[in-house]
């Protein structure tokens, strides 16, 4: 009896038309780990960055029918929702910031210490990072987060945010001088911002 070879995978699209849960399971497997890396490094929060991918998944599985995918890959509609998610955070949290100061602060038990202190290190890079981004216009800040951060390409980046890719082409360029300059003007080591992807 000979054994067939397993067919090839079959793309986002192929699974996105099949609106199964099995089909979402796939694509979350394949996909959650670069949506947590973009809410982490948009929040500089490993616990928030989880719950926000949570919310970008099951907004990916509520608009399922109404939405038709204009390339093989999920990822920059994944990427898009969730820079969307992502502001919705941010207003919510000012809404409710000084509710939010009065609350008793979480710790949670470590089971490794290492690991930890590790993702303390992570965060603490981000917040610094994130306080030049974040001195950025909005729309700056949403075209570095996706090309320097996720490590679209601009076709991809303009998809999940709905412009043109010489808009993103133009934003980037402006973001990356904006933000050497904002390194040098507060004594940060040139090109951090940049190397923000890797954080995580």
């Amino acid at each position: 009896m000979t054994h067939q070879p397993p067919g090839p995978e079959p793309s986002d699209a192929a699974l996105w038309d099949q609106q199964t849960a099995e089909a979402f399971g796939l694509l979350f497997d394949r996909h959650s780990q670069a949506v947590y890396n973009h809410c982490f490094h948009r929040t500089a929060d490993w616990a928030t960055a989880e719950d926000l991918t949570s919310v970008v998944f099951l907004e990916a599985w509520r608009r399922r029918g109404s939405i038709r995918l204009e390339r093989e890959s999920a990822l920059p509609w994944l990427l898009g929702v969730a820079n969307n998610v992502v502001r919705n955070q941010h207003r919510s949290r000012r809404r409710h910031r000084g509710a939010l100061d009065r609350l008793p602060a979480q710790t949670a038990e470590p089971d490794h210490a290492d690991d930890v202190a590790g993702r303390l290190d992570d965060e603490r890079t981000m917040r610094r990072i994130l306080a030049l981004v974040n001195q950025l216009p909005r729309s700056d800040q949403d075209v570095i987060a996706l090309c320097v951060g996720d490590g679209l390409g601009y076709a991809e980046a303009a998809l999940a945010l709905g412009i043109p890719v010489g808009t993103v082409r133009s934003r980037l360029s402006r973001a990356r001088r904006r933000l050497r300059e904002l390194e040098v003007a507060h004594g940060h080591e040139q090109g951090e911002a940049e190397a923000w992807g890797s954080v995580g």
